[in-house]
């Protein structure tokens, strides 16, 4: 999924300086075949595709020695929907004191007007400029007369005083594009990590020695011109069951390694983990909040944890007494916001506030205990060559046990002991371990699972009686619980659980095992619904799927690139029995599934029996993979439609005689 380049003049050296070179597309020069053109055959439901895309990031030896990037884009619109795209946002990082400025904007739309085709042109006074945040400024404009059919093509230069932020490319996006090129030309003093994002291969990897091309102050230094193309590149469609886009989005990412000045001071940017350990024990919000373990403990924990001998024992003690001190206020981060002592006062902070609390109250209780920090699922995976500190956003606490580790984060008080939230569940995490760090895979403690038992009775008059009881465990439990919390009380919950399956009546209900935790979350309910209002019905149609029901497959692409990721193993089952009068009988049952995954990957089993007036189904899935590479993608999505006919299909009864 990741190529690395190894760049920074490494180049064969030919010892000719690069010829001149065409840079790109003409500007103006859209064709009558474009715009005839009604749909982009490798992609029929695309609103729009880009025809050509070019872009060229350099320094500048003018201007403060700025980096520049020129971009140029010509886009055929093919529905509707599409003429969004002639909305036009450019975005511009700032600080305090310097900020990212655009220019030479050209901007054309190009329509059939009595059988020739128009140009109709952007007016520059149309600009307008938007302050998104501190960080952030946003450069828009829209391009004019566009609609289904219309050609549109732009173009701008960047440019930037941030020259450590060298320009990314992304050659995907939301739509389709027939050719993406991009060319970057790097000073030799200046050394990037560059990597290949995503799955798709470059159809252009070429490179150059470029002579004396940067020449700042009297400096003179040579360039290596990169250039990368891609043709015929698929639409990025974000799908069910995956982490986050950055993850999977084919694009050449820039990450500065090293700067050599002209007087020969040289400053290194990517730094090795033994670099990061060192800063991150000496960091006042990390390294330093972990000795105060004594003041997030109240004297009564703390007494009763000193004296207890089990080292398991007294984890889960400070464990419990964390996670009930604590309210999460939803922010993200490795390192405390406001120092866990503040945040104890508070009884709130981020991620990094409460586990290191956890954190240091554990190394207080003299348990073996270590950092791991960690990127959610909807950050991206970090960078696992070298250490990149921006792709970490999460800490949790590693604790070891007589050769046993347990992964604890205290910021949901409905996680059991040893147990991640899903976020968490993203590839490895880094242990900063006292004296060398290393990765550990971040593996679910245990699986979703959820069996249903319904027993009802349909009575003469169609009214149909019995119970359903549902037991959640595993993941499937903290999930439920944490959905029981959204309430305020039952007569709330039961009421949305009405909205869900209207006309469905819950007589009696009860919830057992709700306040423990570690065990299996057990909701019992005695229900009544009406399937049949005549007793002289001369039939009905009726679904065993009484609370539980996919209404469709979430797989619907003919082909995946990226792997299905679930987070956790899934295990559902239905059993379902169900007496109704013996004046009924049912017509062509459905017939019995039996379906296997390759590699025991998982199963799907359906099967239903008739005795007499007695109907009895099993209708069980059992996903034992929580990730699915996409060469197994057909057969899931196959399994997947199996499971939505079946739980479509409703039985058919019919008056006997």
């Amino acid at each position: 999924m990741y190529t690395r380049f190894l760049l920074a003049l490494m180049l064969v050296y030919t010892g000719l300086a690069a010829t001149a070179q065409d840079h790109g597309f003409e500007y103006g020069k859209t064709t009558y075949r474009e715009l005839d053109m009604k749909r982009y055959e490798k992609d029929t439901t695309a609103e729009a595709v880009v025809l050509q895309e070019f872009g060229e990031a350099y320094m500048d030896n003018g201007n403060d020695y700025n980096l520049l990037l020129e971009y140029h884009v010509r886009i055929k619109i093919l529905k509707k929907s599409g003429i969004r795209l002639a909305n036009i946002e450019i975005p511009l990082r700032h600080n305090d004191s310097r900020k990212e400025t655009v220019r030479k904007i050209r901007a054309s739309a190009y329509n059939y007007e009595n059988g020739s085709m128009k140009e109709t042109r952007f007016d520059p006074k149309n600009i307008f400029k938007q302050d998104l945040n501190q960080y952030w400024d946003a450069t828009k404009f829209a391009i004019p007369n566009v609609q289904q059919g219309t050609v549109i093509e732009y173009s701008y230069i960047l440019e930037s005083p941030f020259l450590f932020n060298f320009r990314d490319w992304e050659f995907q996006s939301d739509i389709p594009k027939i050719y993406s090129e991009y060319w970057a030309s790097i000073p030799g003093n200046y050394k990037f990590n560059i990597t290949l994002r995503g799955f798709l291969k470059l159809d252009m990897e070429e490179g150059e020695v470029v002579k004396d091309c940067f020449a700042p102050g009297g400096g003179r230094a040579d360039c290596a011109r990169y250039k990368w193309a891609m043709k015929d590149v698929p639409a990025f469609r974000e799908e069910e069951y995956m982490t986050a886009k950055i993850n999977f989005l084919s694009c050449i990412n820039f990450e500065l390694s090293e700067v050599q000045y002209f007087d020969g001071r040289k400053d290194k940017f990517t730094k090795e983990w033994k670099d990061v350990e060192e800063e991150m024990r000496h960091d006042d919000d990390f390294g330093g909040q972990l000795k105060s373990g004594r003041h997030v403990l109240d004297e009564l924990t703390a007494a009763a944890v000193l004296i207890e001998k089990d080292p398991l024992a007294r984890a889960r003690q400070v464990y419990d007494h964390i996670k009930r001190r604590y309210s999460w206020n939803d922010t993200y981060g490795c390192v405390a916001e406001f120092g866990i002592r503040k945040a104890y006062e508070k009884k709130t902070g981020n991620i990094g506030d409460i586990n290191l609390s956890l954190i240091a109250a554990l190394r207080y209780a003299k348990v073996d205990v270590e950092p791991l920090i960690l990127s959610t699922r909807n950050h991206g995976l970090p960078t696992d060559i070298h250490p990149v500190m921006s792709d970490f956003n999460y800490v949790v606490a590693k604790v070891n046990i007589e050769g046993k580790s347990y992964l604890l984060d205290a910021t949901i008080p409905y996680l059991p002991f040893g147990m991640l939230p899903d976020r968490c569940l993203n590839g490895k995490g880094r242990v900063m371990a006292e004296k060398e760090s290393y990765w550990y895979e971040l593996k679910p403690s245990d699986k979703s699972k959820k069996i249903q038992v319904v027993d009802v009775t349909l009575l003469p008059d169609g009214t149909l009686k019995g119970t359903l009881q549902t037991t959640y465990t595993g993941y499937a439990a903290l999930y439920k619980r944490m959905e029981m919390a959204e309430f305020t009380n039952q007569e709330e919950y039961l009421k949305d659980f009405g909205t869900d399956y209207p006309g469905v009546e819950v007589v009696k209900y009860e919830a057992v095992g709700k306040e423990e935790i570690e065990k299996p979350l057990i909701e019992k309910m005695e229900l009544t619904f009406q399937v049949f209002d005549q007793s002289n019905a001369k039939g009905f149609l009726f679904s065993p799927f009484i609370a539980w029901k996919r209404r469709e497959n979430p797989f619907k692409s003919v082909e995946r690139l990226y792997p299905v990721d679930f987070g956790v193993a899934i295990e559902r089952t239905l059993v379902f029995t169900m007496n109704f009068p013996e004046s009924y009988e049912l017509v062509d049952p459905p017939a019995k599934v039996g379906l296997a995954l390759p590699n025991d990957g998982g199963r799907f089993l359906f099967d239903i029996q008739q005795n007499v007036n007695r109907l009895s189904l099993h209708n069980s899935m059992q996903l034992k993979k929580a990730v699915y590479s996409s060469e197994e993608y057909h057969y899931l999505k196959e399994l997947y439609s199996r499971v939505v006919a079946i739980e479509q299909t409703d039985l058919v009864f019919r008056k006997k005689g």
